[in-house]
């Protein structure tokens, strides 16, 4: 499901499964793609980069076996010396691969390399990192991922001034003739959706504002359309 918007571009929804139940995992993830989510985000972190140690390879080769070939895994690196384990993600069964430039010092050769494995290419970029330290990478990337909170843990509130760095990251895309995407995540709900779509972003990671208490997924989508639409 893409999410239409006034500015007639379509929008794609992330759930962030960093915020779906652990115990039931596989089910989590089939049921957000069943109600309307358009990739899965899968979290990656280490304890060392950012505070917090997540999943790793073999949860996502049992997700990708769980899900079938269609689903569309999205792994975000949050960890140091990503390159070690691109090649161990592709394999698992991710279709986007996003590591942080701020983690990647020869950051054109770990492109190169999540390219030669067959995925996507993202390029993710924390809150206080300028764009700048992007422009060389964005003619040969797929994705930013913005972050608009620090990363390592859901449920944060959104940075605002993350909305004027959206708008400017869009500007200096389409100046270049770019057709590099921004997705966008942390503290994305009803609050702030429109906010980030109408800065310029193309994919939205949504984590608890979609991962509702009650588990009625499909109602976390009518509320995020009926904001966009409001």
């Amino acid at each position: 499901m893409l999410f239409s918007h006034k500015t007639n571009r379509s929008i794609r929804l992330s759930p962030s499964l960093l915020s779906a139940n652990a115990v039931t995992l596989g089910t989590d993830a089939a049921a957000a793609l069943a109600a309307g989510g358009d990739r899965l985000h899968y979290d990656v972190m280490d304890g060392r980069f950012v505070p917090n140690i997540t999943f790793g390879m073999p949860v996502l080769a049992q997700l990708r076996s769980h899900l079938g070939p269609d689903a569309f895994l999205d792994a975000h690196l949050m960890i140091i010396e990503p390159e070690r384990y691109v090649e161990a993600f592709a394999k698992a069964g991710a279709n986007q691969i996003s590591v942080h430039v701020e983690a990647s010092p020869h950051l054109h050769r770990t492109i190169q390399l999540i390219r030669g494995c067959g995925t996507q290419v993202g390029v993710a970029i924390n809150p206080a990192t300028p764009l700048s330290a992007l422009y060389e990478v964005l003619d040969s990337i797929d994705t930013v991922l913005m972050m608009t909170v620090n990363p390592g843990f859901g449920g944060q509130q959104y940075i605002p001034q993350s909305t004027a760095k959206i708008r400017a990251l869009r500007a200096y895309i389409t100046a270049n003739g770019f057709a590099t995407q921004i997705q966008v995540d942390g503290g994305i709900g009803l609050d702030t959706l429109a906010t980030v779509v109408a800065a310029g972003v193309d994919d939205v990671v949504v984590g608890s504002a979609f991962f509702r208490a009650d588990g009625d997924l499909s109602r976390s989508v009518a509320a995020l359309q009926r904001c966009l639409d409001a």
